[in-house]
């Protein structure tokens, strides 16, 4: 099947982006090559690269280049096939062996076996086949992460196997010029080959386009110019203050440092900190000045190309602010900008906008947003361990930028503080920039504000409000489950309910972070649509009858592949676009809203009206499965990525985004129904903060909740989160949805309940997805008791008919 037209256009405009969200961790020179040569190429990604996670992060794309195709199409004459070969019959082993384990534990387990089998990571095997040796070879390392499971200090997973520490050492030393190629969604522990090997390229997950980045980078055609945007450490060196994977309550002990705000507080040196990334050229950043008005602090460099190449590179900077009070990370990311193609020799002067607002601190006490009294420092850098300070604010007093009034529960522990921190000693002769109060308005917030209810809601019965409190719903489908609810849509995640004679539309939603999740082949007859099988759900039946078993009231052969039925075959290919931290290592606002672009115009083609993305979930421990599709350890990086992606997708009339989920959603293991325990500090820092920086700057059309609790209340049942801060606080505008809350997800003997239709819909939430029956006779049952009130529902319900009749 040849590629349309707007599948080219697509593959295009990624592949022009794509080699700005990779980055060296280390070069030494060799490359890039002058041109296609004899190559060896090694590892379990050279065959099988991988365009992406698992789970709902997956998306069918009709075109996919591995390393192998993207070499050879490139030219290159690559020697290795036989090595290949063999690797490719222990793959295959493995993977026997390793369905086998799941089936047994699946049946053993007390979890919905589906469930249970989704997302599970393979490890790497180890292996003996031999290596060979010539002028140039490439290993490419592939980790697969996906949605259901967390990752673990393994060999295999976060470690390295034995046969691939080897392997690697010995291909550094037999082969002139030896590249190492992370195909991989996150962090891996190097620390046994990082200062044996002079050039590591972080490749990452790019989507369709993978394999041909990596022979343009090769050849020298593009410069990967991307920053991580995460730390990476070795296992040992990982942060352990916090807990992570508990079965019922996970405290974030922690507090507010994260990432490279405990690192480097703590003085602990990562493998490769955050902000770091080598491109193939230098650059020297300078800075000059910076100005403040109306609480926007605009910061001033200048950044020269020191080397022989021509490249980009990302100007960061970072905020320090005054500990005598409140502790502090020695700094925090306070904006940054990309700078467009520089010249060998040439230099740009640029310009970064701070809204303060993004770098105040909470204070419980106040229950306010602050800029501390003190001394702010403002510093400027490449990475975020070596930077210069530009300016220091000063205030004499503490500067409000929000009053708001506490919220979130309490903590039964107290937040870590580190030890003293050692600021730079360079803010001596730094311009000095007086704040005031009168420098940033202090908003207050009206809590009581009224909500509008739509004239035609105002005339539904109950049962009507009740239809469209949950998701669009067939009886005994075991869609749900998989995300595969919808039916206008093959493969689409689900739909709202549809009332022609009100002029209400259902909308579709479709799933995938990185691109539409879509059924890839469908068939049309005189019935309607039907599917010829979820991709998720043939690659779960693998695992047997045994796993893919029926849940209560559904059938299994609705599970099975559905091809007896006859009409036009159908296709729909979606392009996948890089995975969420890819896209964050590029640091450039203006790629990722071209990847929400690609994404709105898809949904035009293919009738979808929501797409259940982007999520901006905080990458807290180097562990969380879904990390691949986050965007950062860093809120602020996360909330200008969301707001790129959202503003690239909302372009499209009638297109919406979903940011998600919302919030402290950290761990796979029982995400159904585990409690994240944080102090409101930490929530408001850490947790929430990207999600305000999301709709402020971008205004997304839904908000999908998390799974998890905060401190013991189901994030969707809690109207101080969902009303009082998202609504009032953040000034958000359009519809909230659960995610896909389906019983028999949990662990055996859970400590706490899953969330309640009539409860959630309290709070706030217009949508209890999937939708079910029983959801639907949840909601008029809390209407019988008083647990919601029809004004409630009313309000609910108008702002989802705001967006359908439109």
């Amino acid at each position: 099947m040849k590629l349309l037209d707007h599948e080219k256009k697509h593959i295009r405009e990624m592949r022009r982006g794509a080699a700005g969200c990779t980055l060296f961790l280390k070069r030494n020179g060799d490359f890039p090559l002058e041109k296609p040569t004899a190559i060896g190429l090694y590892g379990n990604g050279a065959r099988h690269t991988l365009k992406g996670g698992t789970g709902s992060g997956d998306v069918n794309s009709r075109f996919f280049v591995t390393a192998e195709k993207g070499l050879t199409r490139a030219g290159f004459t690559v020697t290795t096939k036989g090595w290949m070969d063999e690797y490719d019959q222990v793959k295959k082993d493995n993977h026997q062996l390793f369905v086998k384990r799941v089936k047994e534990a699946a049946v053993k387990s007390g979890m919905n076996p589906i469930q249970y089998a989704m997302g599970k990571i393979e490890p790497d095997p180890e292996y003996d086949i031999p290596t060979g040796s010539g002028e140039v070879a490439v290993y490419v390392l592939s980790r697969v992460c996906g949605e259901g499971t967390d990752r673990q200090g393994i060999r295999g997973d976060f470690l390295l196997t034995k046969t691939e520490i080897s392997d690697i050492l010995q291909l550094k030393a037999d082969y002139e010029k030896f590249m190492l190629v992370l195909n991989v969604g996150g962090p891996v522990d190097l620390s046994p080959v990082a200062d044996a090997v002079d050039n590591i390229l972080l490749l990452s997950q790019l989507g369709a386009v993978t394999g041909v980045v990596l022979a343009d980078i090769l050849l020298g055609k593009t410069d990967p110019s991307g920053k991580l945007s995460a730390s990476w450490v070795s296992w040992n060196n990982r942060e352990q203050v916090g807990e992570f994977a508990e079965k019922n309550n996970t405290r974030y002990g922690e507090g507010i440092y994260v990432g490279y705000r405990y690192y480097e507080t703590e003085g602990v040196k990562p493998l490769f900190p955050f902000g770091y990334g080598k491109s193939y050229t230098d650059f020297k950043v300078t800075p000059k000045d910076a100005s403040l008005d109306d609480g926007i602090l605009t910061v001033n460099a200048k950044v020269k190309n020191t080397g022989s190449l021509a490249g980009r590179e990302v100007v960061e900077v970072y905020a320090s602010l005054p500990d005598e009070r409140l502790d502090q990370p020695l700094r925090v990311l306070a904006g940054f900008i990309k700078t467009p193609v520089i010249d060998a020799g040439r230099e740009k002067s640029v310009s970064v906008k701070v809204d303060l607002r993004d770098i105040a601190c909470f204070d419980e006490a106040a229950s306010a947003y602050i800029i501390p009294a003190g001394d702010t420092l403002i510093s400027v850098g490449e990475r975020s361990d070596e930077v210069k300070t530009v300016c220091v604010l000063r205030t004499d007093d503490d500067v409000k930028t929000k009053q708001v009034r506490n919220a979130l529960g309490e903590t039964d522990f107290t937040d870590f503080i580190p030890k003293k921190r050692v600021l730079p000693d360079d803010a001596a002769e730094a311009q000095v920039i007086e704040l005031t109060q009168d420098d940033i308005e202090c908003l207050a917030v009206n809590y009581d504000q009224p909500d509008e209810i739509d004239e035609t809601v105002k005339d539904m019965s109950d049962e009507e409000l009740a239809k469209f409190s949950v998701g669009a719903y067939k009886d005994n489908t075991i869609g749900s489950v998989i995300g595969a609810a919808g039916q206008k849509v093959p493969g689409s995640a689900g739909e709202t309910f549809e009332e022609k004679d009100k002029g209400i539309r259902g909308l579709v939603m479709a799933d995938g972070p990185a691109g539409l999740r879509l059924d890839r082949k469908y068939g049309v007859d005189q019935d309607g649509t039907y599917s010829y099988g979820n991709p998720m759900m043939n690659s779960l039946y693998e695992f047997g009858p045994k796993v893919v078993q029926v849940l209560p009231g559904i059938q299994l052969k609705n599970a099975q592949k559905r091809t007896e039925r006859g009409g036009q075959i159908k296709y729909q290919f979606a392009t996948a676009i890089p995975i969420g931290t890819a896209i964050a290592q590029s640091w450039d606002s203006e790629f990722a809203e071209a990847c929400g672009d690609v994404v709105g115009s898809e949904m035009e083609i293919y009738g979808v009206d929501i797409w259940l993305a982007p999520a901006l979930n905080i990458q807290r421990d180097i562990r969380c499965g879904r990390n691949f599709e986050y965007y950062s350890e860093d809120p602020l990086i996360s909330g200008y990525m969301a707001a790129a992606i959202t503003n690239g997708v909302q372009k499209h009339e009638g297109r919406y985004t979903t940011i998600k989920h919302f919030a402290a959603n950290n761990q796979e293991t029982n995400r159904m129904v585990n409690n994240s325990c944080a102090s409101e500090r930490a929530l408001r820092e850490i947790y929430l903060r990207g999600f305000e920086i999301a709709v402020r700057q971008s205004q997304p059309g839904f908000v999908m909740s998390s799974y998890n609790l905060i401190n013991g209340t189901h994030t969707s049942e809690r109207k101080d989160l969902m009303t009082d801060i998202l609504r009032r606080e953040f000034g958000f505008k359009g519809v909230l949805m659960t995610d896909w809350v389906v019983p028999g997800m949990s662990e055996k003997n859970s400590q706490w309940r899953y969330p309640e239709p009539a409860k959630v819909a309290d709070a706030g939430t217009t949508l209890f997805m999937p939708g079910s029956r029983h959801d639907y006779e949840d909601i008029l049952t809390g209407l019988e008791l008083g647990t919601v009130t029809r004004e409630q529902l009313e309000i609910n319900v108008s702002r989802l008919i705001r967006i359908a009749k439109n």
